[in-house]
């Protein structure tokens, strides 16, 4: 897994260098939601299996992962640059969509209205981005150029590498996923632990091998662009398409715990990128405070569960 993430942040890179795109996009557009491929496929299938809680679960587990593991991870690895871009444009917007859906879903139910919409808001999201990024790339490479990449390689084996990258990203992340579901329902553990906990780190593996990839090679929009992309992608995406195949209730816990926790830390990586010292970084201290406020966030949720599996 670790090694196909790497070739898959080659080829994004090179690929975004080729056809004149920025770096941000291409990390929202084709990193974030080809590593979200997991999460999309296990909440609908929980869907279609009369399982709400994995699908929630797993949805919103995985963006509060993202942030507060994958990122402080990768920050730790490397300390990370927020774009001013991030800060005014797409962190606000993520915050937006987070309140926009708990609006959506505060009665307790997530209906196929309310999923239609969803899906409304992120293709015209996605729209938006891209014209925007059409509209202000200076210069556009030909395709009878060759890619000016360091390492040599050319758009043909870029993409193949983006192709096949993703692929065994998604496939070696969904292998652990089995096993790690399998071992929990054999425990007893219920299903909205699972689909926060497990399978929401057994999805988010993708997003976690491409950010560390591209953290270490110092992509620092790639990284931010991933996490920011997936995070769209199963707010929008993933709880749209699992809502539109069978309307479904939420769980009291999601709407007084598990959404609540995930603005949070939008919010808090908003206040933490603008910074008190030195604005526009994630260093490793930051990345430090991400780690501990998932391993609070994670322990609360053992310890809660702990009685009712007893």
């Amino acid at each position: 897994m670790v090694w196909s993430a790497d070739r898959f942040v080659d080829g994004a890179v090179v690929t975004a260098k080729y056809y004149g795109m920025a770096p941000l996009l291409v990390g929202m557009v084709v990193v974030g939601f080809g590593t979200s491929a997991p999460e999309m496929a296990v909440s609908v299938l929980a869907a279609m299996q009369g399982s709400p809680d994995i699908a929630l679960g797993n949805a919103y587990g995985s963006n509060i992962t993202n942030i507060a593991l994958i990122l402080g991870v990768s920050a730790l690895i490397y300390p990370i640059t927020v774009s001013r871009q991030v800060l005014r444009k797409e962190l606000p917007i993520l915050l937006a969509v987070t309140a926009f859906t708990f609006w959506l879903i505060q009665d307790g139910r997530l209906g196929r209205l309310e999923a239609v919409a969803l899906l409304l808001v992120f293709g015209l999201l996605m729209a938006w981005n891209v014209l925007i990024s059409l509209r202000s790339r200076s210069t556009v490479l030909r395709p009878t150029e060759p890619a000016s990449d360091p390492t040599g390689m050319t758009i043909r084996v870029a993409l193949g590498w983006l192709v096949a990258g993703l692929v065994l990203l998604v496939l070696s992340s969904q292998v652990l996923v089995w096993g790690a579901v399998k071992i929990a329902v054999g425990f007893g553990v219920s299903e909205l632990l699972i689909g926060l906990t497990i399978v929401a780190i057994g999805t988010s593996l993708p997003e976690l091998a491409s950010s560390i990839a591209a953290a270490r090679k110092k992509e620092h929009d790639i990284v931010l662009g991933n996490i920011l992309g997936s995070n769209l992608f199963n707010t929008l995406i993933v709880v749209g398409l699992a809502g539109t195949i069978r309307p479904m209730p939420v769980a009291a816990e999601v709407l007084s715990r598990d959404i609540p926790v995930m603005a949070g830390l939008t919010l808090a990586l908003l206040v933490l990128g603008f910074g008190l010292r030195k604005a526009g970084s994630l260093g490793r201290f930051k990345g430090l405070l991400l780690l501990i406020c998932y391993c609070g966030y994670t322990l609360y949720l053992i310890s809660t569960a702990i009685p009712a599996t007893a």
